[in-house]
């Protein structure tokens, strides 16, 4: 069965087109072309045409002409137009044109920077002489480096091999840097929040080591649609650029379309999994033998959904391997051999996370089903442009999460296909990656007197406070390095720290490594008793070596997954600045948050129904970042506790404070539920078991707080345990409601996931009393979200106020304030009533 076919019958099909709520059809479009540039190495021409390229396309021969006439450039065109071409040329005619000349590619992942190598390949080799061009990166083993360092002209490489592995032992790469004409940066828009901060600064640091050497290379950059790429390359290079966006390479019909999972419940609002929905659709495509690639947010998902597809396999009498999985954490060796049968058509399916929204070649697929909203409409497009890589019709759907920033979306599809693509941000003078950075580059090379980074002035200032701290010197007005450290091997570009921890199948003689992951998703994903998905095969992790980053697991296979759950407690370090009217007042400060993994539970695969329970004993980890948080008003809260929508503060009586002491000293001043200990400023809260309203207490008139307070009716729990148990008690309120809608739908207006954006709750903020809601940055240090959120509190509250009138739920539901289990009745009216106080008239 062809696409059109197919197409055909699910638009006949009522069960199928009644959760449609979109179906844009996008019409094939024509090549545009223009000329070869006149002063274009007529070698390179020749070698295009023997390649099958008769002519280039209209953005590749405006690059290629502003980027022969020395100009930076920056290409913003769509997947597969054909922007490494555009790239490839100007690099190629400089270094035939001077034998000395070298250039560095970076891209952001190993994968892709092999990718080009494979597709620079034939080019280069139809060159005479041809160009040496040599892979770098944790791959390239140690006795082939220095051949390397000695004959490569063209390098391809990555941020994090030039942070850690070349600049800091630039001498060795002397006559590369000396040399040194063009640098690529592909896929730019991936550099953004922290990871485009430390990006930026690592150009400050490689231009200036170019310029120890006497070399000002030019930069060409190539990026996915997004809305300000000029802007954005401006910012990482700290230079103007000639920014190309009038795509003229030709794409077959495509059709996307918006599928919200039908209402099992309308009463509650609750929809039919997000996964079993697109699982369905995917099903439909493979048994059609329409070459699929479907995405989901998280690697649990991932492996759950693989799974779910090879069973389907086996059950149609086809091969299970020709389902494949693809995400962080498996081997180099497992990617390419996934890449190698999508681009050759032996894996029919491929289940991924975002590590293949990026560029690599898997050859030309027709169906894309995307499970959940991506996060941006940027990376929607990236996603589904994965899909009709070639002059053939495509399919492409996104599946809606119950979630209420993905129901916001399906519900106004309008908003999705009328918005223009975000923008890429980031801020290179982020105090923290600066100082950071600043003290590799004085590892790298001294600072003289006054000298500037990059485009930061104040650096001298900054180098002082090095120099206090001990790992720096100032000498005769030159600081120098003189720390015991490598710097960079302590900077991790991507999550803050370099760490990872490697996973080992033990019952292999010897014992194998599987994969590795990175540090803070370890406890959660590999603690002892977990169940680890790896490409469809399922091991029992047996014991995690926290310290030595170790995990040790078995194939074992078992008909459940594990999902584990974990503390997080936050504190207000400093407040930078505050704003607000007589309703709420916002703040923007720097946070310190507390996270704890407590416990797991294993869930059976199909049903969902839970197994069993575990306790997860791993160390807290704190996280420094930066946080916006919403204070309400006094007279607000008045007028609300007088309506009922936030409850009163209750009076717990004269002899409250001591027996709360006597409580929390009695269990040890650990959580009873959890375990976790108090932090030092931080006391656990004390909850009462029999509610405290239910003995009748009256101030003045009885004492019957006595019996209330009564140590056998109190348990000291840590505040995550707290929420819990008022939540299963009925007591979640509006407030919470509200904490959980506005955090879902701020991805709206922020370039970023819905998971790097976190919430929590205070019905008594320590610094006012008052209830506040704080949203912080998920990335350590920041990654530039709060601030942006700070700004626009309006539009957010506006918006959950909207997302509250149209949804169909009863009274909660997960696309709005959250699901009806978890809450007491009414909680969606007082949301309501909160937000319509809240948002502007």
């Amino acid at each position: 069965m062809d696409l059109s076919e197919l197409l055909a019958r699910l638009r006949a099909d009522p069960d199928f087109m009644r959760c449609v709520t979109a179906w844009k059809r996008i019409p094939a479009r024509p090549a545009r072309t223009g000329p070869w540039p006149a002063d274009l190495d007529s070698r390179l021409v020749s070698a295009a045409r023997r390649l099958g390229i008769k002519a280039l396309y209209s953005h590749q021969a405006e690059a290629v002409a502003a980027a022969l006439d020395g100009q930076n450039v920056v290409q913003a065109t769509a997947a597969a137009s054909g922007k490494s071409l555009a790239y490839n040329l100007p690099v190629l005619h400089t270094l035939l044109t001077d034998p000395q000349a070298c250039a560095l590619y970076l891209f952001p992942t190993k994968a892709l920077a092999h990718d080009q190598i494979a597709a620079l390949e034939p080019f280069v080799s139809a060159l005479q002489p041809p160009i040496a061009v040599r892979p770098y990166d944790g791959d390239t083993p140690a006795s082939q480096r220095r051949a390397v360092r000695s004959q490569a002209r063209l390098l391809v490489s990555n941020p994090d091999m030039l942070h850690a592995g070349i600049l800091p032992h630039h001498t060795r790469w002397a006559r590369f840097f000396a040399n040194l004409r063009w640098v690529v940066l592909d896929e730019l828009h991936v550099y953004h929040g922290v990871f485009g901060s430390h990006v930026a600064n690592l150009l400050r640091r490689l231009r200036r080591v170019c310029r120890f050497y006497g070399a000002e290379p030019r930069f060409l950059c190539a990026s996915a649609t997004i809305a300000n790429p000029g802007e954005l390359a401006e910012r990482l290079l700290e230079a103007p650029v000639v920014t190309v966006t009038r795509d003229g390479s030709p794409h077959g019909e495509k059709h996307l379309v918006l599928y919200n999972p039908p209402l099992t419940d309308p009463q509650l609002g609750t929809r039919r999994s997000a996964l079993l929905s697109a699982l369905d659709i995917a099903a439909r495509l493979l048994r059609a033998d329409i070459q699929t690639i479907l995405f989901a947010r998280a690697r649990l998902t991932v492996e759950v959904l693989l799974g779910y597809l090879r069973d389907l396999a086996v059950a149609d009498g086809q091969n299970p391997e020709r389902v494949r999985g693809y995400r962080g954490g498996y081997l180099p060796t497992q990617r390419r051999e996934i890449e190698r049968g999508l681009r050759e058509g032996t894996v029919r399916a491929v289940v991924a996370t975002n590590a293949l929204e990026l560029g690599v070649d898997i050859g030309a697929l027709t169906g894309c089903v995307m499970v959940g909203y991506p996060g941006s409409i940027s990376s929607t497009w990236q996603q589904a442009g994965r899909a009709g890589r070639s002059a053939e019709a495509s399919l492409a759907v996104l599946v809606a999460s119950p979630s209420p920033l993905d129901q916001y979306l399906v519900t106004h599809p309008r908003y999705f296909f009328g918005r223009a693509v975000e923008q890429g941000l980031l801020d290179p003078d982020n105090l923290a990656i600066l100082t950071s950075h600043l003290a590799c580059a004085a590892y790298e090379l001294p600072f003289e007197a006054g000298e500037p980074f990059g485009g930061f002035s104040a650096a001298q200032e900054l180098l002082d406070l090095l120099v206090g701290e001990g790992s720096l010197h100032r000498s005769n007005g030159r600081t120098i390095w003189i720390g015991e450290e490598y710097p960079a091997g302590k900077v991790g570009l991507r999550s803050g720290g370099p760490d990872s921890v490697v996973i080992q199948d033990i019952a292999t003689d010897p014992p194998q490594v599987i994969g590795q992951i990175d540090r803070p998703s370890a406890p959660l994903l590999v603690y002892p008793g977990a169940v680890y998905p790896h490409e469809g095969a399922t091991y029992l992790v047996e014991a995690l070596d926290w310290e030595g980053g170790l995990a040790q697991v078995r194939a074992e296979t078992v008909d459940f997954y594990t999902r584990a759950s974990a503390t997080t407690e936050v504190a207000v370090l400093e407040t930078i600045e505050r704003r607000g009217n007589e309703n709420w007042e916002a703040g923007l400060g720097r946070l310190e948050v507390a996270t704890r993994a407590t416990g797991y539970r294993q869930v059976r695969r199909y049903t969902h129904e839970v197994l069993g329970w575990g306790e997860i004993d791993l160390p807290e980890q704190r996280m420094a970042t930066v946080g916006t948080w919403l204070d309400l008003s006094e007279g607000l809260v008045g007028r609300m506790e007088e309506e009922g929508v936030l409850r009163p503060r209750i009076d717990y009586g004269p002899n409250w404070p001591t027996q709360r002491e006597a409580a929390r000293a009695r269990d040890g001043y650990q959580c009873r539920h959890c375990g976790a200990p108090e932090r030092e400023g931080h006391h656990h809260d004390v909850h009462h078991i029999v509610p405290f309203h239910t003995f009748g207490y009256i101030p003045g008139t009885n004492d019957l707080y006595r019996l209330a307070n009564s140590l056998d009716n109190l348990i000291t729990l840590c505040p995550s345990c707290h929420r819990r148990a008022e939540r299963a008690r009925g007591a979640r309120s509006g407030l919470a409601g509200l904490a959980y809608l506005l955090r879902h739908l701020a991805p709206l207006y922020l370039l970023c996931a819905p998971d790097d954006l976190g919430a929590a709750v205070e019905s008594r903020a320590q610094a006012t009393g008052l209830p506040r809601l704080i949203f912080y940055d998920r990335t350590p240090g920041g990654a530039g979200l709060s601030p942006r959120l700070y700004e626009m509190f309006e539009t957010l509250l506006e918006a959950g106020l909207e997302r509250v009138r149209a949804c169909p739920c009863a009274d909660g539901c997960p696309g709005c304030v959250g699901p009806a289990g978890e809450q007491e009745p009414g909680t969606k009216q007082r949301s309501r009533r909160l937000l319509t106080a809240l948002a502007p008239p």
